[in-house]
């Protein structure tokens, strides 16, 4: 199929739902950025509660099932394949480990020439084995930190396909500048917020890896008592976590002092009522750890975990504190001293992660990167086929 302009290309990023999450956060952000610069912008997905703004962002939506984890689902090897050649893709983005057995497979049934150019991206640290291992198949293989590039360099022995590209987040949606107070306001009469207290906190999915139990106990031996824990996240997701939860709360008188809110679809003005924001990963690390940095973009210090990407974007005592992972005792006394600061102190914290955010972590330079990548291996691609420079690769500033 001939194209209107040969300097854009057609990108296709699979990932099993987009429903909420790093990931689809990741896939939105990439396919918005390629959409407003002219280039064509697909997705596959099982579906979920962001396809109405994936699609009106600007990139096209082809719902199948690729994350269900049954045999199933190799049904849509051909399906894909044929998409690939009606679309004309020239960059086949893997996001997920199942859908990238489904992704490989139909790019690897295709002609040599016909292939696009082949990317995956190591959103976690996944267990080491054969079906991990497709997260390595690619010919450009990003890791979303430093960490997670060590980590596969140790387990899979890869290095010179490998580029970290650091997540990143959008300065005008998470700008405490730039906001309307109504958001907030909404948000604080949905919740019942009381007024007067410190609120401490902590986003993410409903799972044990979050950390959610470890911040509940570590509520317990606070000094303060003069302040409001904030769980944000859907509770019906990992509905025996919450039982769970509930369970803790219960045992230690916990009622007056914890919310849990459910999901919430304006996380910036979500962190705009808190004070202190926490990322309590626990068992597993944070792969890059977003809260942190969206967090961290809108001015408020954080209390992260000490392992996984959080080393690599939190600063401890300068844009919040760092403790041991799963240890109680050790969060308690980071909380206790971030409650013992003055609202100024706060402020200074607060201001320091917003300017270590704007210089290392913004989904401008993220795009970038990933786009660099997409024309770096369009042209080597067609070296190591014995063509001429790929066409939509000769100008990257073009695009």
């Amino acid at each position: 199929m001939k194209k209107k302009n040969s300097e854009k290309l057609t990108v296709l990023q699979m990932l099993p739902d987009l429903d909420g999450g790093g990931v689809e956060r990741g896939t939105l952000e990439v396919g918005k950025y390629l959409a407003s610069h002219g280039h064509k912008s697909i997705v596959i997905s099982g579906g979920g509660r962001l396809v109405t703004q994936l699609e009106e962002e600007g990139s096209s939506h082809f719902a199948m099932n690729v994350g269900v984890k049954s045999p199933t689902t190799l049904k849509y090897v051909l399906p894909l394949r044929k998409l690939i050649q009606k679309e004309g893709v020239d960059v086949l983005h893997l996001r997920s480990r199942l859908p990238a057995w489904v992704g490989y497979l139909a790019w690897k049934s295709l002609p040599p020439a016909k292939r696009p150019l082949l990317v995956t991206t190591f959103h976690g640290y996944y267990s080491v084995n054969v079906y991990s291992a497709i997260m390595t198949k690619s010919q450009i293989i990003i890791a979303v930190s430093d960490s997670i590039k060590k980590h596969i360099s140790e387990f899979y022995g890869k290095d010179d396909n490998v580029t970290t590209v650091f997540r990143g987040v959008d300065g005008n949606t998470f700008n405490p500048d730039n906001f309307d107070q109504n958001r907030i306001d909404t948000l604080h009469k949905a919740w019942e917020i009381p007024t007067g207290k410190t609120i401490i906190m902590l986003p993410g999915r409903f799972s044990f890896w979050k950390g959610q139990d470890i911040f509940l106990k570590s509520l317990v031996t606070l000094k303060s008592k003069n302040y409001l824990a904030v769980l944000v996240g859907d509770t019906q997701e990992n509905e025996k976590h919450t039982e769970k939860l509930n369970d803790i709360i219960n045992t230690y008188n916990l009622h007056d002092c914890v919310k849990m809110v459910g999901h919430c679809d304006d996380m910036p003005a979500a962190y705009m009522l808190a004070d202190i924001v926490v990322s309590a990963s626990s068992s597993e690390p944070e792969a890059f750890g977003r809260v942190s940095i969206e967090a961290m973009a809108m001015g408020k210090p954080v209390i992260a975990t000490a392992h996984g990407g959080s080393l690599e974007t939190v600063v401890h005592n300068e844009t919040g504190w760092l403790v041991q992972p799963a240890d109680v005792a050790d969060l308690s006394k980071a909380i206790d001293s971030a409650l013992s600061l003055s609202d100024e102190e706060l402020h200074t914290i607060g201001e320091n992660g917003k300017r270590r955010v704007t210089k290392a972590f913004t989904t401008q330079s993220m795009c970038d990167k990933t786009l660099a990548l997409y024309h770096k291996g369009l042209q080597e691609k067609s070296i190591v086929n014995g063509c001429a420079p790929h066409p939509k690769s000769i100008s990257i500033a073009k695009s």
